[in-house]
């Protein structure tokens, strides 16, 4: 028994292993990409900046409708901010990344009341302290259609032709918005510069995605970066002509 498990040979074994190993990886992920939170009873101004004062944030889960269409049903919850400023930090991707939401009863409670899969789609922050204020997300789970802006990350540039010649890359998009099955939802697309030259470009039809992502756009020939010649020159801001103004007859 124990040869057919260490046999280099052994098919099984090595099947085995690899789904053991599979399923570990899938735990650990699980683990990674994990929002805590708990029910929320009070909503409005002073009850979220109660939540925010003893470091929590308020959140709002939705359902999202057929196609991807606007939630009519929502969730009130609260999570720890702690929590969800390491994901932001750890994720540069996390409005297009799928979490595991585990309801617990109250804070430190080891009651699950609810879990599934959601999709964060808006992070609510201050402008001026960049603290996070509110959190949006939508139940992602499998067979349900989104709408998601996937972020594009342009690769490539080091051994792309046309930059070697001294061009400039010109990003037209940083993202394109998808209606995506929850279970196909990308992180990010990536988008590959290596055999670009001097003039040319990529237009959003010759991305390659999963075959069941749809392109929510109605001009797939829009392009979404340029390899320009040099970099556009920037508008020289000219001050406006000075103006002399009549007096009025009661300022005389």
């Amino acid at each position: 028994m124990a040869s057919w498990w260490r046999g280099g040979g052994s098919s099984g074994g090595r099947m085995l292993r690899g789904a053991a190993a599979a399923a570990w990886r899938r735990v650990a992920a699980a683990g990674y990409y994990t929002i805590q939170a708990v029910p929320r009873e009070r909503t409005g101004c002073r009850a979220a900046a109660r939540e925010r004062a003893d470091g929590r944030i308020p959140a709002v889960v939705l359902s999202p409708g057929d196609g991807g269409a606007v939630a009519t049903r929502k969730q009130i919850l609260t999570a720890d901010s702690k929590q969800i400023r390491i994901h932001l930090k750890k994720n540069p991707f996390f409005c297009s990344t799928v979490y595991m939401l585990r309801v617990r009863a109250g804070p430190g409670s080891s009651v699950v009341l609810s879990s599934g899969s959601v999709l964060p789609i808006k992070v609510h922050r201050n402008e001026e302290t960049g603290q996070v204020l509110n959190l949006v997300m939508a139940w992602a789970e499998d067979g349900t259609e989104m709408k998601v802006d996937v972020p594009l990350v342009f690769k490539g540039e080091d051994d792309c032709p046309g930059l070697k010649k001294g061009g400039y890359l010109q990003k037209i998009r940083t993202s394109l918005k998808y209606l995506c099955p929850a279970e196909h939802i990308p992180q990010k697309i990536e988008v590959d510069l290596t055999n670009l030259d001097v003039g040319d470009r990529i237009v959003m039809s010759e991305i390659q995605v999963h075959p069941s992502l749809k392109l929510l756009s109605k001009n797939d020939t829009m392009p979404i970066c340029k390899i320009l010649p040099t970099m556009p020159a920037k508008p020289i801001d000219t001050p406006a002509p000075a103006t002399t103004e009549t007096p009025k007859l009661n300022e005389v």
